[in-house]
């Protein structure tokens, strides 16, 4: 199993222009809630360790967040190394985008996703926001584009439970489709909260949950990265294409696989023409179509 990572290791390669008021929170750091909202957040926590036992226990725990921050939407799943994550609870995701985010990401989608790909990396449980854990070209990527912005969603927010036994919980805050971000404060509201949303998490899922599988099967991440393009790729560009899928510039994919930017250009430049293509969108379309004929 990979060793923990840590969100300072992660923002090590994250667009550090986005981290300014994001990832620097120190204990002295202030927050204000007014009387009503705290006193409503207390009451919807309350009700959350009430039912954490019961089959309601995460529409309980979605309550009490909506208490402190506007959340859009929120989706929980359960994430197995090596497995496709599977959905235990979402709310709010409107009607026009459920297709693309709930059957198109766990069918395909979540294999370039930042939070999974940083799970399988054996990210420690903890509060991240997408900004911290994202590559440096994430937010121009195509997948970016079509699974965030496609779907009316600009911004994720991600709390993780460790449950052993290589599995973890998520739950993802979404935000975007009212045209409104969270602020610095909202979400340093959010990672103080951290341990007590994880103790709740984690209460859940020793009541509710069955033991997963440990048979990663065709669902493999790795597997699906590994097969793209081998029949005509070498390994190292096949490496170069996994980093450009996953939102990485020619200086971070260099700097993760110990090579020079002008050779990773130069592996860029062979395996599109290789694989007969022009571009960084070109290749996403060809990754996600290789995707489904796969699983069909």
């Amino acid at each position: 199993m990979p060793r923990e990572i840590s969100a300072r290791q992660l923002r090590a390669h994250a667009p550090a222009g986005r981290l300014l008021s994001m990832s620097h929170v120190s204990p002295e750091t202030p927050i204000s809630l007014s009387f009503g909202a705290l006193q409503q957040w207390h009451g919807a926590l309350q009700r959350a360790f009430a039912h954490s036992e019961t089959p309601d226990a995460l529409a309980h725990l979605a309550a009490a967040i909506s208490q402190l921050v506007a959340v859009e939407s929120m989706m929980i799943s359960l994430e197995c190394q090596g497995q496709a994550p599977r959905l235990l609870h979402q709310q709010g995701i409107p009607e026009q985008h459920r297709d693309a985010i709930l059957n198109r990401y766990f069918a395909a989608g979540y294999l370039l996703d930042p939070f999974c790909l940083a799970v399988e990396s054996g990210l420690a449980e903890g509060f991240y926001h997408l900004q911290d854990i994202a590559p440096d070209n994430f937010f121009d990527s195509d997948y970016y584009k079509a699974y965030y912005l496609g779907t009316g969603c600009s911004e994720d927010s991600y709390f993780i439970a460790d449950l052993g036994d290589s599995r973890k919980i998520s739950l993802s805050l979404f935000q975007g489709c009212s045209g409104s971000q969270l602020s610095s404060e909202q979400v340093n509201v959010l990672r103080a909260v951290e341990p007590v949303v994880r103790e709740l998490l984690v209460r859940y899922a020793r009541h509710g949950l069955a033991q997963s599988s440990s048979d990663a099967g065709h669902n493999s991440i790795q597997a699906a990265f590994d097969s793209f393009g081998c029949e005509v790729l070498t390994d190292r560009e096949r490496e170069v294409a996994h980093m450009i899928l996953r939102g990485h510039s020619a200086k971070s994919t260099a700097s993760e696989l110990g090579i020079s930017p002008e050779t990773v250009r130069m592996h860029r430049k062979n395996l599109y023409l290789k694989l007969e293509i022009n571009s960084q969108s070109e290749l996403f379309a060809r990754f996600i179509d290789w995707l489904r004929r796969a699983s069909g």
